[in-house]
C-alpha cells in the first residue's frame, strides 16, 4: 500500500473520531443546560417551598380542595351521594429529623423538573435534529410545542384528578375502625409525585405512536383492528390508578385516555399517507 494513501485512511480516521467526539462534547452541553434549568427552577422552589407545600402538595389532602367541590357538586348531578367527600380521614407526620427538610429538598426537585421540562426537552431536540432528514424534520414540526402541551395536561390531570381520588381512597380505606391512618411525610409525598409524573408521561402515547408510526412499527390499521383490546386494558390501568371501586372514578380516568388513544390512530394515519406520498415522489413519474 502506497505511503500517502495510508496517511490519508488515518487522516480520514483521526476525524472520524473527532467527529464522534465532538457529538459527545456538543451533546454534554446540551445535557448541562437542561440540568441546569431544573436546578434554577428547583432554588426557585426551594425559596417558596413553604407556600407550594401550602397551596399545592398538601392541597389535595384537604377537603376544601377543588376536585373534592366539584365531585360533590357532581353527586348532585348523578344523584349519587357517595361521589361527594367531605372528610378525609388521615394525618400526615414527619417521623425521622431530618425527613422534613429531605422532603423540601427532594419537592424542590421534583417541581424544578416539572417547570423546566420544556426547555429540558428543547435543548435534547436540538441535539437530535440536525441528524434527521429534511422528511423527518418537516414530520416533526413543533416536536417540543405538542410534548410540552401533552405533558402538562398529563400533570394537570394527574394532579387535579388521579391523585385526589386516590388519597380519598387511600385515607377513608380501613381494615378495622380502631386503625388510625398516620401517613408519613415522604410516603405522601412519593404518592402525589408519582402519580402525578406517571400521568404527565402517559400522555405521550400520541408522541410515542408517531416515533413508532415513522420507523414502520405501528400501523393506524393494526391500532384500528385492536382497539377493543386497548379499550379494556385502558379501564384496567384506570382501576389500578384509581384503587377506589366507585364507577365513576374509573370513569374519569379511563375518558381521556380513550380519547389519546384515538388521537394517536389519527397521529398513525397521518404518518402513514406522508409516507404513501414520499414513495410516490421517490417512484416519479410513470
Amino acid at each position: 500500500m502506497p505511503l500517502d494513501q495510508d496517511f490519508e485512511q488515518e487522516e480520514e480516521g483521526i476525524g472520524q473520531e473527532m467527529s464522534f467526539i465532538g457529538h459527545l462534547e456538543e451533546l454534554r452541553w446540551h445535557v448541562i443546560r437542561a440540568v441546569g434549568s431544573i436546578l434554577v427552577f428547583a432554588i426557585v422552589a426551594y425559596i417558596y417551598i413553604k407556600e407550594i407545600y401550602r397551596y399545592v402538595i398538601l392541597a389535595p389532602s384537604k377537603p376544601d380542595f377543588w376536585t373534592y367541590k366539584m365531585m360533590c357538586k357532581l353527586s348532585v348531578i348523578v344523584g349519587y351521594e357517595d361521589l361527594c367527600i367531605k372528610a378525609l380521614d388521615f394525618k400526615i407526620q414527619s417521623i425521622g429529623v431530618g425527613d422534613q427538610f429531605t422532603m423540601g429538598l427532594t419537592s424542590s426537585i421534583i417541581v424544578g423538573l416539572i417547570f423546566a421540562f420544556p426547555y429540558a426537552f428543547w435543548e435534547i431536540w436540538r441535539f437530535i435534529k440536525p441528524g434527521l432528514k429534511a422528511s423527518e424534520r418537516r414530520s416533526a414540526r413543533g416536536a417540543v410545542f405538542f410534548v410540552t402541551i401533552l405533558f402538562f395536561s398529563g400533570v394537570f390531570f394527574g394532579y387535579f384528578v388521579v391523585t385526589p381520588l386516590a388519597i380519598n381512597f387511600l385515607a377513608n380505606y380501613k381494615l378495622d375502625e380502631s386503625i388510625a391512618n398516620e401517613f408519613n411525610i415522604s410516603s405522601y409525598i412519593s404518592t402525589v409525585a408519582t402519580l402525578t409524573l406517571a400521568c404527565g408521561i402517559a400522555f405521550q402515547l400520541p408522541i410515542v405512536v408517531f416515533v413508532l408510526s415513522r420507523v414502520g412499527v405501528l400501523t393506524p390499521g393494526f391500532m384500528r383492528e385492536y382497539r377493543k383490546h386497548a379499550m379494556i386494558v385502558i379501564l384496567i390501568v384506570a382501576a389500578i390508578i384509581t384503587p377506589s371501586p366507585d364507577i365513576y372514578s374509573q370513569i374519569l380516568v379511563a375518558i381521556p385516555l380513550l380519547l389519546l388513544y384515538e388521537v394517536s390512530i389519527f397521529v398513525s394515519a397521518k404518518i402513514e399517507r406522508e409516507k404513501l406520498r414520499e414513495e410516490k415522489a421517490m417512484q416519479g413519474p410513470l
